[in-house]
């Protein structure tokens, strides 16, 4: 098609903030409001993207080719299959209530006639993120990937170590002392990261003479493109050790609980909804698709580390006294239950985390922002500085539950579609890997039930007594995502249809079909056969 629309659909919040950083300092309220429009109207775009796919069309679509820096094979290259429509639009849909949620986060606490803009900077940084993240999930040249995988670090970082939770025991300049923390940590983390993987990078191009996805996979499948066994694991290794720390994967998660933990609640959100969603889509597009060969060696190793990640994150998080540290660490299980589908190498485990990805954005989305407006009524993180919220804020207690259940995977909300995918995709190849996986599930209704009964339930304690329900604003960012968790738990139809195909090239790159059932059936000669 002639209309650039992915370019346009990545430009769109990039110049957002860039107009809404340039806003007077005296005109936050403008700020806001350009920002909040300019994500709309990158939601419109998102959703025509998916109204322009074609889920029975070619595998990439939409696409875009310019030569950008032709001397060493790079080009502009983009392109959409189902799974990047899918996070584009679970991108675009969650940055217009990250940006409603943290609406009065970044004003001064006090009247001052300082030129320091910060309110207008972390709208600006916000939508800058989207920007890097939308097109992560449009390219297809793999060092344009790379640019954008590493460049979203700035504004993340500053979101991080700027703007912190401002309901923070200790004095203000410990609280700027962690927060620092938190984003230094979190940047060497992915910076070590992404060096490992531009070394990677630097190597595929050796190897292939290009840095094209495209027809990357499609020199190996015809057979003109032989790696050596040991070059391609090498190489392998180097995207996956990238995505890990950014999905996070244990042991390469522990920047994740500091960095969720210090940021306003909903930069957690786009930390753990929107950015880190960025590793696992990139273990389906380049690990699985450059490498078919190696991620099939490397599978057993990180079934063990997915299935770590879900059963120590789960535990973890039943002991937490931090409320957004035990949704963080509850995120690190659930990663762990989408890499796992990813690697389980069945179309149903690969449906079943595409959808992950996608439910796990939205109820942690609920939970977290509305954690977020709890925190901020009563000044506290701390789980035991709560309780009988329900009977004085009923409406925020109500959300709050439905975004606790989701988590769980309650049937009838979207995770548990994903979440059974996953462990049946899991079983069906490596039974004993999805047996032990559903500890995972034990243990997260045991931490969020405990949790929603130690904050919600019992007597109301005197520092919650006077608290305040849910505003207009807090409902119309909250509302919506309740909506979508339970639209989508009963009718999940509209992404798998869009998902399943791209999930079938997928397992079509690695040469894997699924495995037939086991099924003891009666011969006609009265004898048991398989």
């Amino acid at each position: 098609m002639s209309f650039p629309l992915l370019t346009v659909t990545a430009a769109v919040p990039a110049v957002g903030a860039v107009l809404t950083a340039a806003v007077p300092a005296a005109r936050r309220t403008a700020a806001k409001w350009l920002a909040l429009l300019f994500s709309l109207a990158t939601l419109a775009l998102a959703v025509l993207v998916a109204v322009r796919f074609e889920p029975g069309g070619a595998r990439y679509q939409l696409t875009e080719s310019h030569a950008w820096i032709a001397d060493f094979g790079v080009r502009y290259e983009l392109g959409v299959d189902g799974i990047g429509v899918a996070l584009i639009a679970l991108t675009a849909l969650l940055i217009p209530f990250v940006i409603g949620a943290g609406w009065n986060d970044a004003d001064p606490l006090e009247t001052s006639s300082s030129r320091w803009r910060p309110t207008q900077g972390f709208f600006a940084l916000i939508l800058m993120v989207e920007a890097m993240v939308i097109i992560s999930f449009e390219a297809t040249d793999v060092f344009l990937f790379y640019i954008f995988f590493e460049a979203m670090l700035i504004p993340m970082y500053f979101l991080i170590g700027g703007f912190g939770d401002r309901a923070h025991a200790g004095s203000d300049e410990n609280a700027a002392a962690q927060r620092s923390y938190a984003a230094v940590k979190f940047l060497l983390y992915n910076l070590v990261g992404g060096l490992i993987m531009l070394a990677a990078v630097i190597g595929l191009y050796v190897v292939a003479g290009n840095f094209s996805l495209q027809e990357i996979t499609a020199a190996r499948a015809a057979g003109t493109l032989d790696m050596a066994t040991n070059t391609e694991r090498l190489l392998f290794l180097g995207f996956f050790f990238a995505f890990a720390v950014k999905a996070p994967l244990w042991p390469l998660h522990t920047w994740l609980p500091n960095a969720m933990g210090e940021a306003t609640a909903p930069v957690a959100v786009l930390i753990t909804a929107v950015v880190d969603k960025v590793g696992t889509f990139a273990m389906l597009r380049f690990c699985l698709g450059l490498f078919p060969e190696a991620s099939k060696w490397a599978t057993p190793a990180i079934l063990v580390l997915a299935l770590i990640s879900i059963v120590y994150g789960a535990l973890v998080a039943v002991g937490q006294r931090d409320i957004k540290r035990l949704v963080a660490y509850a995120s690190i299980s659930h990663f762990g239950f989408i890499i796992m589908g990813i690697f389980a190498m069945t179309s149903q485990g690969q449906s079943g985390a595409t959808l992950y990805m996608v439910n796990h954005g939205i109820s942690t989305a609920a939970l977290m922002l509305v954690a977020g407006f709890l925190i901020s009524r009563r000044g506290s993180r701390l789980i035991a500085d709560y309780g009988g919220v329900q009977k004085v804020a009923p409406v925020l207690a109500g959300t709050f539950l439905i975004g606790g259940l989701a988590t769980l995977s309650l049937p009838g909300l979207a995770p548990f579609v994903s979440e059974f995918l996953v462990l049946v995709g899991t079983f069906a190849r490596y039974p004993v890997i999805g047996i032990i996986a559903t500890i995972g599930i034990v243990l997260a209704a045991l931490y969020t039930l405990v949790l929603y009964q130690r904050t919600m339930t019992g007597p109301v304690k005197a520092e919650v007594s006077g608290m305040h329900d849910l505003r207009l604003r807090e409902v119309l960012v909250v509302a919506p995502l309740i909506v979508l968790l339970i639209g989508l738990g009963v009718y999940p139809k509209p992404l798998t249809q869009i998902v399943n195909p791209a999930v079938e090239h997928t397992m079509s790159d690695v040469h894997e079909k699924d495995p037939k059932p086991q099924v003891a059936v009666e011969a006609k000669n009265g004898e048991a056969a398989k």
